[in-house]
């Protein structure tokens, strides 16, 4: 294909993934989204009503056990909107992440893969934690943000509230493009801010379809909602008084972020976030490599793996490798090389999934995911080619906040325990250190939240058959040190240094005031916060 025409289908391509803290309704949007693009025929909602199928982007038993999402899958739809290219329609890639603030780690290597985010708030919590976090990531990655206040129908704060609340805590300028008509609680439709209509949604039974809209000009939507149109028109006014219209430079230099008012559950305001997403957020563009120097997306075949998933299909027991793919055209068969490695690597089996569902993928293009199957010599941060050689900057490692030793329960299983042990660490699933004072047979996991320590245990029984046991250690936080400092740290109470299975020295410490005590005393000492730390 010439890079006339790789160059047009980047630029028909879209990839973005939701940031959001647990319970925001990341899921419920994702299946919103493939509702609108038709590629599934009714959505089911995690926390929807008796019978209500679980949605279908999560799959492992414990997303379904506890309304979470667990594990990263890959959604990728087409999509006819006003803004689209003439001819062809656009192609959205939804890269799904882990909802719970447990999986950090596992939504930042996401990322790594992604050309925008949507942020999703509850109107009624405004921003947590997790989504802070998240957005920090955001901001440090240079990801432009779109910003949706999910569960309108409910009641909420009021759209200048969560509009200051924003802009005061994160210093991200929103720029409604729809403000709501009605309070939340009661979602009547969205006012176009750039053409002065008025969208009015119709309710569905429970949420399950698409909602219809009429479109109605300032006259009619005064006439109907009265006093609740004039509100949402004032405010708008008042928005664009104060300057905060949408301008499209400083939307991707990260100083504003679009913002559209939306119900996920009932599909309200779906489409004018693909409409959005198709205008405004950016098409793949050109990545550097170690020596930063770019790789343009008409270059020859390039692609980063960002996400390692076994376990998917238990009676096969494959592991998948989620690629981001760079630059030039993907063709299933072809063979590229391992730039880690230097290794040649078949790619007979490439995938697109979604949840449990898969289908063959015989051509890709830049900003597309692709699965590997089978791909068990890749691990996240890979980079995958064909000639000229280019290898990308490998993934930083999220802060872990929590630690706990790993033992195996019978000695009999411990050729099992370090071949499971030594699949996980390469997933990414959590963390593994090792220190020469305990060992291999006692291997200290370091994770980002508690929940990680259970999928591993959990995955250790279920694949594996071994049953190990768990011991929290009591340290709280890590810094990267180096070779030189270690011995010093290895002396010091409440501090234990520990090699990362990427080479890497971390010590761990108590607890932040036994952390100052020794930067204090020890200023000469190295002692690096790693990604996203906690302050």
């Amino acid at each position: 294909m010439s890079s006339e025409a790789v160059a047009r289908e980047a630029s028909r391509r879209r990839t973005f993934a939701i940031i959001s803290h647990p319970d925001a309704g990341k899921s419920t949007m994702t299946e919103a989204l493939a509702l609108h693009a038709r590629m599934i025929s009714e959505a089911g909602a995690i926390h929807g009503k008796a019978g209500r199928k679980s949605t279908v982007s999560d799959w492992m038993e414990m997303e379904k056990a506890r309304g979470i999402s667990v594990s990263s899958t890959a959604l990728q739809f087409n999509f006819v909107g006003e803004h689209g290219l003439d001819d062809l329609p656009n192609v959205i890639n939804l890269v799904d992440t882990p909802g719970h603030a447990d999986f950090s780690e596992d939504t930042y290597r996401v990322l790594t893969a992604v050309d925008a985010a949507v942020m999703l708030i509850d109107a009624a919590k405004g921003l947590e934690p997790q989504t802070l976090k998240l957005f920090q990531v955001c901001r440090h990655r240079g990801i432009p943000v779109i910003t949706v206040i999910n569960k309108w129908d409910r009641p909420g704060q009021t759209p200048l509230e969560l509009i200051d609340e924003i802009t005061e805590r994160i210093g991200l300028t929103p720029t409604p493009l729809h403000f709501p008509v009605g309070i939340a609680g009661d979602f009547r439709g969205l006012l176009d801010r750039r053409t002065g209509e008025y969208i009015r949604f119709t309710r569905t039974a429970g949420g399950a379809k698409v909602a219809p809209e009429e479109i109605m000009g300032a006259d009619d939507a005064a006439a109907r909602e009265g006093d609740e149109w004039t509100t949402a028109l004032e405010e708008s006014e008042l928005l664009t008084e104060m300057g905060q219209d949408h301008d499209q430079e400083m939307f991707l230099a990260g100083q504003t972020s679009p913002m559209i008012f939306a119900s996920a559950m009932l599909n309200f305001g779906v489409r004018q976030l693909l409409e959005t997403l198709v205008e405004l957020a950016p098409p793949p563009t050109g990545r550097a490599d170690v020596d930063g120097t770019v790789r343009e997306v008409t270059e020859p075949f390039s692609a980063v793996v960002f996400k390692v998933q076994a376990g998917m299909d238990a009676s096969h027991r494959d592991r998948l490798a989620y690629m981001r793919i760079v630059s030039g055209e993907f063709e299933r068969g072809m063979v590229v090389t391992h730039a880690q490695t230097g290794k040649p690597f078949a790619t007979k089996y490439a995938q697109a999934v979604f949840g449990r569902d898969r289908s063959t993928v015989d051509q890709a293009y830049p900003g597309d995911v692709v699965g590997l199957v089978n791909a068990t010599a890749l691990a996240p941060g890979d980079t995958l080619f064909t000639d000229p050689r280019v290898q990308f900057p490998p993934i930083p490692s999220f802060a872990p906040e929590h630690f706990s030793a790993l033992r195996v329960n019978t000695a009999d299983k411990y050729k099992q325990f370090r071949k499971a042990m030594d699949q996980l660490d390469s997933e990414g699933v959590v963390q593994v250190l090792r220190n020469d004072l305990r060992g291999d047979a006692s291997p200290v996991l370091a994770a980002v939240g508690p929940m990680q320590f259970e999928v591993v245990t959990a995955r250790m029984k279920s694949e594996f058959n071994v049953a190990t046991t768990i011991e929290p250690l009591g340290y709280s936080l890590a810094r990267r040190t180096d070779a030189e400092s270690a011995a010093e740290l290895g002396r010091q109470r409440g501090v234990e240094v520990f090699t990362r299975s990427d080479g890497a020295l971390l010590a761990l410490f108590s607890d932040k005031w036994r952390l100052q005590y020794i930067e204090k005393e020890h200023p000469d000492l190295t002692l690096e916060p790693l990604v996203a730390a906690a302050d």
